[in-house]
């Protein structure tokens, strides 16, 4: 079955998460997608290496479905390659530092005039003007820059990062819909656009709430670990074998909670009377939570909070999310063969999933120059073309 993109064509000159994410998830949805590396490879191929050729477990699955050329964009005999490629290309995804982009003549303006209707997406730490454009960031530049770092910590510990990349994968996933909506529009008018999002900006938008209530309010939080601002019981609480989340939110929830414990009192207290109050008392409510699981086990514990309709969830280590059914049930994890593993890498299929069309994964992730040839013959180059390119060290 045909993928919902087939046709569309992207040229991916992504690094590490924000862009070829973005590129993976229109690669399952059916695009082509050329990923293109320096001839020695790109950074974000051999981070956290699992496999004997040095890949990591993020490169096999943030590339699959994509076919892999390598080309120096630095190197003038590849400015002609540069160019077929973008003159059949739908969208091409950057992520490089302005001035870098603007050297390449990789940034729109210099797109354009290959193909007047092409889609870029510009992913950039900061964005393309204001005093940090030509700032280099990852991730956790953006995380300590939007305010939830300093207040992801216990009291007086060090302020903590998330592990997850929520900037990266956010701003790439703010840059498939951007896609989405300019291959919409381009439909209509013929226009081709230039799609700008940053880390920082996907940051600052997934930190807004706290933002707000400061600006607003005046209110200033302190880090309290894991226990949220705005309702109680909302913590990770020790069993006597291991840990577990429960978190409460309404009136509702919070009376079948009190029932669970046996402490329909509180229901009456006005220091609990709502979300706000309980958030603001919650060290009552979480010495009664913490009492609660300790008395039991992990296990014992999340049966009767699911029982009681409460959200709960065990803390799993890594081993327990490869064994939970649920994860198994859904194939939220799945396996697939590289050439130089020894055994199937995992990768997970994609989470978006529709009824008519659905993404798939058709492909592992490419090898280290694996379609070269194959693409520069599509785009009409000659084998004694693509040798002197070769010989250039253009490719």
């Amino acid at each position: 079955m045909a993928g919902i993109l087939d046709g569309i064509r992207v040229i991916d000159f992504g690094r590490f998460i924000a862009a070829p994410y973005c590129a993976m998830l229109l690669a399952d949805l059916g695009a082509d997608v050329i990923r293109v590396e320096r001839r020695e490879g790109g950074e974000d191929r051999y981070v956290a290496p699992v496999v004997e050729s040095g890949e990591g477990g993020m490169f096999l699955n943030l590339n699959r479905n994509k076919r892999g050329i390598t080309l120096d964009p630095a190197n003038p005999a590849s400015r002609q390659i540069v160019h077929r490629l973008i003159a059949s290309a739908d969208i091409a995804i950057v992520n490089l530092p302005i001035d870098v982009m603007k050297r390449l003549r990789l940034d729109y303006e210099s797109l354009r005039q290959i193909k007047p209707n092409i889609i870029q997406v510009m992913a950039s730490a900061f964005g393309p003007d204001g005093p940090y454009a030509h700032r280099v960031g990852f991730d956790t530049v953006a995380q300590a820059m939007s305010g939830t770092v300093s207040l992801n910590a216990f009291p007086d510990a060090p302020p903590m990062r998330a592990m997850a990349a929520y900037a990266d994968f956010g701003t790439a996933l703010h840059a498939t819909v951007g896609v989405l909506a300019a291959l919409y529009e381009r439909e209509k008018s013929g226009r081709g656009q230039m799609i700008d999002v940053s880390l920082l900006a996907t940051a600052i938008t997934f930190s807004l709430p706290l933002l707000t209530e400061r600006k607003l309010t005046g209110i200033k939080r302190e880090p309290q670990g894991n226990t949220s601002y705005y309702a109680a019981p909302s913590d990770i609480y020790r069993a006597r074998d291991g840990w577990v989340l429960v978190q409460t939110i309404g009136n509702a929830m919070f009376g079948r909670w009190a029932k669970l414990m046996g402490r329909e009192d509180l229901l009456a207290d006005a220091r609990f009377k709502d979300d706000i109050s309980r958030g603001n008392n919650h060290q009552t409510i979480t010495g009664i939570m913490q009492e609660w699981c300790a008395a039991r086990s992990r296990d014992e514990a999340i049966v009767e909070l699911e029982k009681a309709r409460v959200p709960c969830a065990p803390v799993y280590n890594l081993d327990e999310v490869l064994a939970d059914p649920q994860v198994n049930a859904r194939h939220l994890i799945e396996e697939i063969e590289y050439p130089t593993s020894k055994q199937p890498v995992l990768i997970t299929p994609p989470a978006l999933r529709l009824s008519e069309t659905p993404a798939t994964v058709r492909h592992r992730a490419p090898m280290l120059g694996e379609h070269t040839d194959e693409v520069l013959k599509e785009l009409g180059f000659s084998k004694e073309e693509i040798d002197a390119f070769r010989q250039a060290s253009a490719i």
